[in-house]
């Protein structure tokens, strides 16, 4: 009786230390919808003033767009166990995508805000943009050297870090605008300034969370035995 009521419990447990991941993602996704319907609806609107905004850059943006559209849409699929452990090719494939998105979408995105300059916005945004997307590489490249090595923990805990301070902070920012009404372009670049130096800790405090709430059941089942 002792032993079933014990291994009874463990799906349980691993239910609760598995929730909170679902719930983040959860909200990444209604972020996700929000950021589309409010931010990016110019994209099926031939008459939406933005279409004059981006005139000069648009055929840059078009890469841009759909190589970081990718590694926003694909990332989350790697976080996943149950991908990765029954459909191991498949997450390869995703995996090798999104440092694809990342590598093309990062310094495509830095160009496209310097070609920006000249519609008000300032050189510090620029080299802003450039911080960021030399953090998204710099972590996604840091993730690939330790799965080519067979370093699993330490891969997953890069590929959040990669995840933070790219597509992450697309979402942050332009939620922040959309529920703030920023508009001028200072202020812009305020709010993706703090978003940018604060993704490594808000990715190291999701990390730390997960471990924390994956340990629990362990010690729980120590504490009972």
């Amino acid at each position: 009786m002792g032993t079933i009521a014990s291994n009874s419990s463990l799906p349980v447990a691993r239910a609760f230390w598995m929730r909170p991941k679902y719930l983040l993602f959860g909200f990444i996704g209604l972020m996700f919808a929000y950021v589309l319907v409010t931010s990016e609806s110019f994209l099926i609107d031939a008459n939406h003033p933005e279409w004059k905004h981006i005139e000069s850059f648009k055929w840059w943006l078009l890469p841009h767009g759909l190589a970081a559209a990718c590694a926003m849409i694909l990332g989350p699929m790697q976080f996943s166990d149950r991908l990765r452990l029954r459909y191991a090719k498949l997450h390869r494939v995703v995996g090798r995508i999104y440092i694809a998105g990342t590598f093309v979408g990062a310094p495509l995105g830095v160009y496209i805000q310097y070609l920006d300059e000249q519609t008000g916005f300032s050189r510090s945004f620029t080299i802003e943009t450039a911080l960021q997307a030399s953090l998204w590489m710099l972590t996604t490249g840091i993730a690939l050297a330790f799965i080519l090595n067979g370093k699993v923990q330490q891969h997953r805990q890069w590929m959040t870090r990669s995840f933070g301070t790219g597509p992450l902070i697309f979402l942050e920012a332009r939620v922040i605008f959309g529920l703030t009404g920023v508009q001028s372009p200072a202020a812009i670049e305020t709010v993706v300034w703090i978003c940018t130096a604060s993704s490594i800790f808000v990715a190291d405090v999701v990390l730390q969370v997960q471990e924390l709430l994956r340990n629990r059941p362990q010690t729980a089942k120590a504490r009972a035995s």
